[in-house]
């Protein structure tokens, strides 16, 4: 039986290019061979708003592709307390490569992204703007492999925080 095209303008499944853990090594390797500057960034991204969107647009114009570092919900748990994350892994990383500015996402189960950044070795890695001045994690391996380190400005008064007690503030909670 023929296989069925997709029809012209249709955009593939964002679920494609949510990679499995034990393949971003290679596939990594295969976009540098390839010439391409992968950028890097991690987090939560719990509840995805408008100052995630322009942070990752940011981080995704400093080279040719941006990975997404996800924290597990196990992780996040640890991070951010037994009522987090708000929705699953799965669902944060299908919204999350669902954005045109981000090309591929891996979750990660550890509570720092410290592995999954040796296997990607971006060219750029990128953290927010209240990283500044703290020791990023990852920054040290980057920059000995001849990487640079960036940190971007948040949207202010966005965050995944503040949306959540305004919610409760307004149901009562």
């Amino acid at each position: 039986m023929p296989r069925r095209q997709k029809p012209a303008g249709v955009p593939e499944d964002p679920a494609a290019r949510v990679i499995p853990r034990r393949e971003v090594r290679a596939l990594c390797a295969r976009l540098r061979r390839r010439g391409k500057k992968i950028v890097f960034t991690n987090g939560c991204f719990d509840i995805l708003h408008a100052g995630h969107a322009q942070y990752l647009r940011r981080a995704a114009s400093l080279g040719d592709l941006l990975f997404v570092g996800l924290n597990s919900d196990a992780s996040v748990r640890r991070l951010k307390g037994e009522s987090r994350p708000v929705q699953k892994a799965a669902d944060r990383a299908y919204l999350l490569a669902s954005l045109s500015c981000v090309s591929y996402v891996a979750v990660f189960p550890e509570d720092t992204p410290l592995r999954l950044i040796r296997d990607v070795m971006p060219h750029v890695l990128v953290k927010g703007g209240d990283w500044k001045g703290k020791e990023i994690v990852g920054a040290d391996v980057v920059r000995e492999n001849g990487g640079t380190v960036k940190t971007i400005r948040f949207l202010p008064g966005r965050s995944t925080t503040s949306i959540l007690a305004r919610a409760r503030r307004d149901v009562g909670g």
